[in-house]
């Protein structure tokens, strides 16, 4: 019950964040939203398990993941904001000032992954979901990969309309998550 408790007390600033985005299903605030919730409920879900066992394989993966997710989204933030200028947005825009850019990042980790801010979630998830595996956190990371995947196609239209075939270009060399993988 406390786990409840908790998970619908976080869940109130991550819909107060996607508020605007809740109303446009078709943007990519909309299925970003699921994927962050899904990952709540991973996180609250495998608490308990966090620090158990710290030496068996599952754990060490899944700090290796959880690592591998802190360092992608700082160089990915670091990138965008570094590389991409500032580009202001309406008041009911969809997106967070942070994410419209002025200009096409293609360097850094953009040179490798298209969104490495999801492909840190993605890592998150699954980090969290090896903490404690079980049918209902395989569920949960299942949701939250799709909902990424969902995130990262929606994002992608939304780059083509507003960078054109220089982000079409940028898509055939690159990938959307892993390099060299996925």
């Amino acid at each position: 019950m406390i786990r409840l408790a908790l998970f619908a007390f976080l869940s109130l600033p991550i819909m107060w964040v996607s508020r605007r985005s809740l109303r446009h299903p078709r943007s990519h605030g909309f299925s970003r939203f699921f994927a962050f919730e899904s990952i709540l409920a991973l996180m609250v879900l495998n608490a308990p398990h966090w620090f158990a066992h710290p030496l068996a394989i599952w754990q060490l993966l899944s700090w290796v993941l959880l690592s591998t997710s802190l360092a992608l989204v700082v160089w990915g933030f670091l990138n965008l904001r570094g590389q991409g200028g500032f580009s202001p947005t309406a008041e009911t825009s969809t997106t967070f000032a942070w994410e419209n850019t002025g200009r096409l990042v293609t360097t850094g980790i953009y040179r490798h992954v298209r969104h490495p801010m999801y492909s840190s979630l993605l890592f998150l998830a699954w980090g969290a979901v090896l903490k404690a595996v079980s049918p209902v956190t395989l569920g949960l990371g299942a949701v939250a990969s799709l909902a990424l995947a969902a995130t990262a196609k929606a994002e992608e239209a939304e780059n083509v309309t507003r960078f054109g075939q220089e982000y079409k270009d940028y898509m055939a060399r690159t990938r959307c998550f892993v390099p060299f993988f996925l």
